[in-house]
C-alpha cells in the first residue's frame, strides 16, 4: 500500500516556523491565505507533520472566525456584531445585504462572488456600523452605503 504524501504547502508552511504548537495559529492563518481554506486533508497532513491530533488543530481553526474551514466568496463580507454596532444599526445592513446578496448571513452566493458573516469587534466603536470587505474597513455604514459598495465589488 503506497503511503500519501503530505501536502507540499502544509509542510513548507510549518517548517517556517520549526513545526511549533506555539505557532499554530500563525502556520492556520498562512494555509489559509495560501489555500483559502483549510481542507480536512490540510488539517490531518498538518497533524501528522506537527506530530499533534487533528481535533487540536481543527480545535483552534474553528475557535477563529477568520480562519476558515469551508470555501467562501471572492470577497467576504464581515458585519461587526458587537452591542456598539448593534445599536448604531447593523442588523438594517445585514437586512439589506441579505436581500441585495439573496443568501443568508453565514452563506456564499452560487457564484463565489460573495460570503457574508458577522464577526465579533473590529475596533472601531466610536465609528460604527463598521464593515469589512475582505481587509479593507468600511465605517460609519448604513444600508444604503452597504448596497452602493457591495455593487461597486460587483463590477470589479
Amino acid at each position: 500500500m503506497k503511503m500519501l504524501e503530505l501536502d507540499k504547502d502544509v509542510v513548507e508552511i510549518s517548517s517556517k516556523y520549526g513545526k511549533s504548537k506555539d505557532h499554530l495559529l500563525r502556520i492556520l492563518q498562512d494555509l489559509v491565505a495560501k489555500k483559502g481554506y483549510l481542507t480536512e486533508k490540510i488539517v490531518r497532513d498538518l497533524a501528522k507533520d506537527m506530530n499533534i491530533s487533528p481535533n487540536e488543530v481543527y480545535s483552534v481553526a474553528t475557535f477563529y472566525s477568520f480562519i476558515k474551514t469551508k470555501p467562501t466568496g471572492k470577497y467576504v463580507i464581515r458585519i461587526c456584531q458587537t452591542i456598539s454596532c448593534d445599536l448604531a444599526g447593523k442588523e438594517e445592513i445585514i437586512k439589506a445585504l441579505e436581500k441585495e446578496l439573496r443568501i443568508k448571513c453565514g452563506q456564499t452566493t452560487d457564484d463565489m462572488l460573495f460570503t457574508l458573516e458577522t464577526t465579533n469587534c473590529m475596533g472601531m466603536c466610536d465609528q460604527g456600523p463598521a464593515m469589512l470587505v475582505n481587509d479593507e474597513v468600511y465605517t460609519k455604514m448604513d444600508s444604503i452605503k452597504a448596497i452602493e459598495l457591495i455593487r461597486e465589488y460587483k463590477t470589479k
